[in-house]
């Protein structure tokens, strides 16, 4: 899983591929933002190349106009880009097997 505190020229460049890209904003002080990580690292296991995993901390020095962007007022919030479309948001905890199967909709 990356970390980004990327500006959006390369947040742009991020998500415009034909790699589906899962965003997860969250927190450092989030309690459910961190029961996140191993469903993520889990997902990822099953996803290989198949799906990059990209972590943005809502508090994180440059992530402000991404989260005032996308509108992100609760954390977790997970999107799921591909060629720069936003296919999927929701805000929440959602185990792996959850995620396969909205992925399955969408990809």
């Amino acid at each position: 899983m990356e970390d980004h505190g990327k500006k959006m020229s390369s947040f742009e460049q991020l998500v415009g591929g034909d790699v589906p890209v899962l965003i997860d904003f969250y927190a450092t002080w989030c309690g459910p933002c961190k029961m996140m990580s191993p469903v993520l690292e889990e997902l990822k296991r099953r996803r290989g190349d198949g799906l990059r995993i990209v972590k943005v901390d809502i508090d994180g020095s440059g992530n402000a106009e991404l989260v005032r962007r996308f509108g992100v007022r609760s954390v977790p919030t997970l999107m799921l880009f591909r060629q720069g479309e936003l296919l999927w948001r929701e805000s929440g905890a959602r185990n792996a097997d959850e995620l396969e199967d909205i992925f399955r909709q969408w990809i």
